[in-house]
């Protein structure tokens, strides 16, 4: 995920300050994901109304608040519990 320098407006901008107040300011702001790109505004009003009390807040908010696109594939764990009457993985040889 690349905030394209959003972040650093994130961090520049005076505290507190509400969701509204952000996405007035810097809503326009593209962040890439790795299957697409979405504004400020998208990922913060997809939070809800907020205030935020610092630039680590707000951040928090934009890499929560990121859909689908900011991540690999979808449903995918490698921690997937075993099948009833499984011991585990078994190594494979290529």
């Amino acid at each position: 995920m690349r905030l394209n320098g959003t972040g650093d407006l994130i961090d520049a901008h005076e505290y507190p300050a509400t969701t509204e107040e952000l996405v007035e300011q810097y809503g326009e702001q593209t962040i890439e994901l790795p299957n697409g790109s979405e504004t400020l505004a998208d990922v913060l009003e997809r939070m809800g109304s907020e205030t935020y009390t610092c630039a680590a807040d707000a951040r928090n908010a934009v890499f929560c608040g990121v859909g689908h696109e900011a991540i690999g594939r979808r449903y995918y764990s490698d921690r997937d519990v075993y099948t009833l009457g499984e011991k585990g993985s078994q190594e494979v040889s290529f």
